[in-house]
């Protein structure tokens, strides 16, 4: 009985009371397909379930909760997500064959999050019951959000990014707090890494940075073959990390290429046919500036094979990246624009109810939405805002990592600052790589990286009241 009234007992089975109300009591709640399901069902062998489906009820307005069964691997999409697809629906397959749920999925998500929040307030709560108990409120409040538990019904990846960087944290935060690390959390943090890299392919960088944590982790005091793992892993995420990005489908990089250079460096350009000449490009692709890849109405098709020797051949992101280091403006006027729509954790233009609810078209569901709506309606959507508000993380961080004595208490603050740094890159990448298409979707993990820094603050405080309160 003792266990049941623990903080991170009391979390867990409130969080649990939550996802079950939200996702699998009442309506069924989901998020609507833009087109990037097919990736995943042409690789884990499903299907839309209603086949003579409207394009106008398939996509953008309505979720959907049933998916019919094909062969498996018709296609191949690269990511850690396919494992997460495939257990519930081979088993879905033997126990229910004539479709798949997708709630079968959401389940699996469900159980990760219930870990993570498990072991964040366990392994955090600094001795108190009661700072366990608000720490836990506040990761309920953000992390169970339904502008992220929506998610969990449905074929994206970002519900794979969300639960693996909690639990990525959580694994390495609970290194950091044992006095003598054991290689079996290890192994279970670099597992956490693997599938956050994995997850999608914007996400492989952030492997590069974890090999570095794995190298800061070899010089702790371990068990058994500690400093031979630590610095096996650093090695191994290091690898992952750059076979996905080689190995990234060609027709996805023409995409982001497309997307990056039309929709993001040429897009309201003041001088288009300048621009095409520092990125070594032909002028008679100025008919381009400001399209995006699925456009209907270019003047050239994105496909035309004159692109290929033109354009895909010529152009690279690290062409990218130079053009917006010798034009820092005009970085920072796409960065205003990426934060005028970093705070929105849910996809507003996506419905979030299955047709037969009759609901129209494009409906959300504001169930435990009040995080969500906080940050959408009045946290400043300023890059002046993001500027300040990470300085004073950092400040706090550095404040803290200076103070350390030990070294797994500094190890613990590299990690809380790689978290910072993951959301800044978070915040560049989708510029770099996508230009301003989707812009507000691809801050998702953006998203994910400030909602753990408030919390981390959040923690911060009450780990300091707490100990003011004892010594009075």
């Amino acid at each position: 009985m003792r266990r049941l009234g623990r903080p991170e007992t009391v979390v867990t089975l409130v969080g649990l009371g939550i996802i079950i109300s939200l996702l699998f009591l009442g309506h069924f709640i989901g998020v609507a397909d833009n087109g990037d399901f097919l990736r995943m069902m042409s690789t884990t062998g499903l299907n839309y379930y209603e086949a003579n489906e409207t394009y106008a009820d398939r996509f953008f307005s309505f979720s959907h909760s049933r998916f019919s069964y094909e062969n498996l691997f018709k296609g191949f999409y690269p990511s850690s997500q396919i494992v997460l697809v495939l257990i519930p629906r081979l088993l879905g397959g033997l126990f229910h064959g004539s479709f798949f749920d997708i709630r079968l999925l959401g389940a699996v998500y469900a159980v990760l999050l219930l870990a993570a929040s498990w072991l964040l307030v366990k392994h955090n709560a600094k001795g108190s019951y009661l700072t366990g108990l608000l720490l836990g409120a506040g990761i309920l409040f953000v992390f169970y959000d339904i502008g992220y538990l929506a998610y969990f019904n449905s074929l994206y990846g970002e519900p794979v990014s969300l639960v693996f960087m909690l639990l990525a944290f959580a694994l390495g935060l609970k290194l950091t707090a044992m006095e003598r690390p054991t290689t079996k959390v290890l192994t279970l943090f670099f597992i956490a890494v693997v599938f956050l890299t994995c997850s999608k392919i914007q996400n492989a960088p952030i492997g590069i940075a974890f090999a570095l944590i794995f190298l800061r982790f070899s010089f702790l005091k371990g068990e058994g073959n500690w400093r031979k793992l630590a610095l096996r892993f650093s090695a191994a995420i290091f690898v992952v990390s750059v076979v996905l990005y080689v190995a990234a489908p060609k027709d996805l990089k023409h995409i982001n290429l497309y997307q990056t250079v039309f929709f993001g460096i040429l897009n309201e350009s003041p001088d288009v046919r300048g621009d095409l000449r520092d990125l070594g490009l032909p002028e008679r692709l100025e008919v381009l500036a400001g399209t995006n890849y699925f456009q209907n109405d270019t003047a050239i098709k994105q496909n035309d094979p004159s692109l290929g020797p033109d354009f895909y051949d010529r152009v690279s992101h690290k062409d990218v990246l130079f053009f917006y280091l010798k034009h820092p403006d005009r970085l920072i006027k796409n960065m205003e624009y990426a934060a005028g729509n970093s705070m929105a954790i849910r996809p507003y233009y996506l419905g979030n109810y299955e047709k037969t609810e009759n609901k129209p078209a494009g409906a959300l569901s504001y169930t435990y939405s009040t995080w969500s709506q906080f940050k959408n309606k009045h946290i400043p959507h300023t890059l002046t805002f993001l500027s300040v508000f990470y300085a004073v993380y950092f400040a706090v961080a550095l404040l803290q990592y200076f103070r350390a004595r030990e070294t797994r208490s500094r190890m613990a603050g590299e990690l809380l600052m790689l978290l910072g740094l993951i959301g800044i890159f978070c915040f560049l990448v989708p510029i770099l790589g996508d230009g301003r298409a989707d812009i507000g979707k691809h801050l998702f993990m953006f998203n994910v990286s400030f909602d753990m820094m408030v919390v981390v603050m959040f923690g911060w405080v009450l780990h300091r009241l707490t100990r003011l309160w004892k010594r009075r």
